[in-house]
């Protein structure tokens, strides 16, 4: 299964690499490049779609629980003070997402959106820490009766296209697809403090399966 956030790129490559394959077989008489050439273009193409495969997922049941919104690694786990949308002390998760992982992005939690912000900026390698403040970036905030989750997905060095498909006061329900980062990338989970972090540095994640967190004593209110 094919993510539909890329059939539009899918397609016009592969149909380049037909055209391109067809005019090398047409016009070069050397059997060398020509299977040089075939074989490069199968490989390529077996990358590409594999970057925009887009498995199902099990969700898991339970109450009060954050599931991670992309495949990749934990490459930084922080404390910070965030004022944008949660509006104080925040935990971080960040998920660097390598050209092989999924790159389909899910809801952590079922509430609704509350915020939404594209930011252009530049594309520095993802994997750094400075990349969450520089690079083009888009910040998704989503509310759960009082437990707010900002999401930031961030654009990389090769990733130039990230897609968001949210609007503001949708509903959003937790292991939903809502969008990717085309090329692969990072992803900012961004929790109030008193949540539960379930995960550590280093950690292989799963969009949709793996619960980063529980609500802990984060909920307003509690």
């Amino acid at each position: 299964m094919f993510t539909k956030y890329g059939r539009d790129v899918l397609f016009k490559y592969l149909v380049l690499v037909a055209l391109l394959t067809a005019g090398v077989w047409l016009m070069v008489s050397s059997d060398t490049v020509r299977y040089v050439w075939s074989a490069a273009a199968l490989i390529l193409s077996g990358l590409v779609l594999n970057f925009f495969r887009d498995p199902e997922r099990v969700t898991p049941e339970g109450e009060d629980l954050v599931i991670a919104p992309a495949d990749g690694t934990v490459v930084l786990i922080k404390e910070l003070f965030e004022d944008e949308y949660l509006g104080g002390e925040a935990t971080q998760i960040s998920i660097f997402m390598s050209p092989l992982n999924v790159h389909v992005n899910r809801f952590p939690i079922s509430g609704v959106i509350g915020h939404y912000r594209y930011i252009q900026g530049e594309f520095i390698a993802a994997f750094e820490e400075k990349s969450s403040e520089r690079n083009e970036r888009t910040h998704i905030g989503v509310e759960d009766d009082g437990y707010r989750v900002l999401l930031r997905q961030i654009a990389g060095t090769i990733a130039r296209r990230i897609v968001a498909d949210v609007a503001l006061k949708q509903r959003a329900t937790r292991g939903e697809r809502f969008g990717m980062i085309k090329f692969g990338s990072r992803l900012d989970v961004i929790l109030p403090r008193g949540s539960a972090i379930r995960v550590k540095l280093r950690d292989r994640v799963v969009a949709g399966e793996t619960i980063l967190a529980g609500y802990g004593t984060a909920r307003k209110g509690r």
